[in-house]
């Protein structure tokens, strides 16, 4: 079964470190957790049973109140979460995006060209004092919704 798990936004990784940890020193029956992108401040936890989840968040940080948000949730109500799109055709010219790696790592900025054979995006910086195109893999922005 799997539990939605309410937790600090961006603190979601460090609380899986945490989770993972307890899984191990007490030979807890949790066979998943997920921490999807789209979903900030939750992560997916797949267990035996609700008991074993709340057992593995009883006095963790971050964890925000009672954790759980409600029962198990059903695998077709997540499909919307965890279906998985091609990078490169999600991405189009003057789409804002946000640099989420490299030297520019927190930048927004428009894309201008979409290399799709080297899986590169050419983007121009919006703060930036001089306009200079920028090329960076794709998998390093992320597109932000307007």
């Amino acid at each position: 079964m799997i539990f939605p798990v309410r937790t600090t936004v961006g603190q979601e990784a460090l609380v899986v470190d945490i989770i993972t940890n307890r899984i191990k020193s007490e030979d807890l029956a949790i066979y998943s957790i997920s921490v999807i992108p789209g979903l900030k401040g939750y992560m997916l936890i797949e267990a035996q049973d609700e008991l074993t989840i709340r057992r593995a968040i009883t006095n963790t940080p971050h964890i925000k109140g009672q954790g759980i948000v409600k029962g198990a949730v059903k695998i077709e109500e997540l499909s919307g979460l965890l279906e998985s799109k091609p990078l490169m055709q999600s991405i189009v010219p003057d789409a804002k995006v946000e640099l989420i790696a490299g030297p520019f790592k927190g930048e927004k900025a428009k894309v201008l060209r979409v290399n799709v054979t080297k899986e590169e995006v050419t983007v121009e910086l919006q703060e930036a004092a001089v306009k200079i195109p920028v090329t960076i893999k794709a998998e390093h922005i992320r597109i932000l919704k307007e």
